[in-house]
């Protein structure tokens, strides 16, 4: 198995190329980049009814399960620790254990109401909710890509279309896959369904690019009803072997004893936790900008920079 930022011409897995976007390309369509910059100029402080306040709070908030609230709570702490965060921003972990993409995904599925009580003892409200990280896994997947693949995004789709109906101005959600599962002693999430994951990120971006029926996210032409799309950090290396674009490896150490969660040293190291990190930002060309500076120009994921004068 290759990580799809690694693939070369010809070579395919189980009928699949290369690239988070396809085509062994590892940034968006110059088209969606537009589309994104003008959904992220929408981010703006807004009051709890939803309307732009120059006081206001724009809330990031993170949907999925274990791995994601372990590695979602550390970038917290490193977001609100870092002086050059946003005065606007407020981060909000709402990934829970064990409600993975298929717990989330009815409208009245148990994790929305927990997520809306966290939202609540942050001080925020529903209509803030303007940027979201969302970490695709299921539950002890069965059988081949085209299977297991195709109902994780049938379930991601629906929780990507509830989010949008419960947060009114949810703009932009970054989709991650899951981390290696090479190590793992159970069905939780094994080889190689961890890495295939990565493929279903791929198919809802694509399928929103190609403006297929339930991604529309530009309100302008009438009802949104979904985010707009992007890779967040694509976290998946093949155990030791390190990435050819970044050198990302993933060693036995990195797991608790069961294989599939991080352990607490490799939380604070992944690149979900290391969004702030230059250092760790897998490319400097995808950079996209909304008005208030969550990202700073190099980063294609929501760091947390304050506005440049």
């Amino acid at each position: 198995m290759i990580p799809l930022t690694d693939f070369v011409a010809g070579h395919t897995y189980k009928g699949e190329d290369g690239g988070l976007y396809g085509n062994r390309n590892n940034e968006p369509p110059i088209e969606h980049q537009q589309s994104a910059k003008r959904q992220l100029a929408e981010i703006v402080p807004r009051d709890t009814e939803g309307n732009p306040a120059a006081d206001g709070r724009i809330v990031m908030i993170s949907i999925g399960m274990s791995n994601a609230t372990q590695e979602f709570s550390v970038f917290k702490r490193m977001a609100d620790d870092d002086s050059s965060k946003s005065p606007s921003l407020t981060i909000v972990d709402c990934a829970q254990g064990g409600q993975a993409m298929h717990q989330w995904a009815s409208a009245e599925a148990r994790p929305w109401p927990v997520a809306e009580q966290r939202l609540s003892a942050a001080g925020v409200s529903r209509p803030q909710v303007q940027v979201a990280w969302v970490k695709l896994a299921n539950m002890r997947p069965q059988g081949d890509l085209q299977k297991h693949g195709r109902e994780l995004y049938d379930d991601t789709l629906r929780v990507l279309r509830v989010a949008r109906q419960r947060f009114p101005n949810l703009r932009v959600v970054y989709l991650s896959s899951r981390t290696y599962g090479g190590y793992s002693t159970s069905t939780l999430s094994p080889e190689p369904y961890a890495y295939e994951s990565a493929f279903v990120c791929r198919w809802l971006i694509q399928d929103q690019i190609q403006e297929k029926q339930g991604f529309d996210y530009d309100a302008s032409r009438g009802t949104a009803e979904a985010p707009l799309l992007l890779w967040g950090p694509y976290i998946w290396a093949n155990g030791v072997n390190g990435r050819n674009s970044d050198g990302l490896v993933w060693e036995r150490a990195d797991f608790a004893k069961d294989g599939t969660h991080p352990s607490r040293v490799a939380a604070r190291r992944s690149p979900v936790s290391c969004w702030i990190s230059s250092r760790h930002r897998p490319s400097r060309r995808r950079g996209l900008l909304p008005s208030v500076r969550l990202f700073p120009p190099e980063s294609p994921t929501p760091a947390i920079t304050k506005r440049s004068n």
